[in-house]
């Protein structure tokens, strides 16, 4: 049985796991939901010892170290490699098109864009990704919870995708060179038309136009206006071959939709 190895078993990792686990694949992994302390050194590399894939989806390190590269790094060689990162690496946009040609590290997240170039460097398929959204983690939630916002910046452009869809684009890097992969939708959109459009499912109100100081936002939130970008997935398209199952927002929040009414 081909052995998987997944150091932080997240939310994003955890639907990872659970669709290469169908695919015939033994995971094992460190995190809130894995079997192994990423502290616990000794097991941790008998266990990469016997994998032949390795992923992290660790974040880096305020000082922009990098824990996985750091701890196990001489663990790693001649394997398989993949990085969870994030498209934030690319800055501010103005709202224009960003693809994996575009320079990384001159945004908010500057440590994520040292670990991105770390991960690279080893020879890792490095998947970007955007806002993540799914069940329990969604516009839907926000709404229903009362804690959705609708901001008052014309023209601010975010993109997103459905945490199936970051599933189904590792599993076809599998297969795939080294690289960066931008794993979006394909429809950017102010973040507004998203909680419309729950809204619109749930039978709500809106939430009211509102500017950021009116929104009373924490730091980390009203961090997330200050840049605007709409990412490209063609190199996901065609290198991989991955298309995703919800292209836009609507069909995603469709889909979470029907499963709420289902618990319901």
């Amino acid at each position: 049985m081909p052995r998987f190895f997944i150091f932080g078993l997240g939310y994003s990792a955890s639907r990872i796991a659970v669709r290469l686990a169908a695919l015939g694949w033994e995971v094992m992994a460190t995190g809130r939901d894995g079997d192994l302390s990423f502290d616990d050194a000794g097991n941790v590399r008998l266990a990469l010892a016997d994998a032949s894939h390795v992923l992290s989806s660790i974040p880096p390190g305020g000082d922009g170290s990098e824990p996985v590269l750091e701890q196990y790094g001489d663990a790693l060689e001649g394997k398989w490699l993949g990085y969870l990162s994030s498209t934030g690496v690319y800055g501010d946009c103005g709202g224009a098109w960003v693809d994996e040609t575009a320079p990384i590290g001159h945004g908010r997240r500057g440590a994520r864009a040292q670990a991105d170039a770390a991960w690279c460097a080893r020879g890792a398929r490095v998947f970007r990704l955007p806002g993540i959204y799914g069940p329990g983690r969604s516009a839907l939630d926000r709404v229903r919870e009362g804690k959705a916002h609708r901001i008052d910046l014309p023209g601010q452009m975010f993109s997103r995708v459905h945490v199936d869809d970051i599933a189904s684009g590792v599993v076809a890097g599998l297969e795939a060179p080294a690289g960066a992969y931008n794993l979006a939708d394909d429809y950017p959109c102010h973040q507004n038309a998203v909680i419309e459009e729950a809204s619109h499912l749930l039978g709500f109100a809106p939430p009211p136009l509102q500017s950021l100081d009116e929104a009373g936002l924490s730091p980390m939130a009203r961090s997330f206006y200050s840049e605007s970008r709409r990412v490209a997935n063609g190199k996901a398209r065609r290198v991989l071959c991955w298309r995703p199952t919800y292209p836009t927002y609507r069909e995603g929040l469709a889909a979470l939709s029907a499963t709420m009414r289902d618990v319901v």
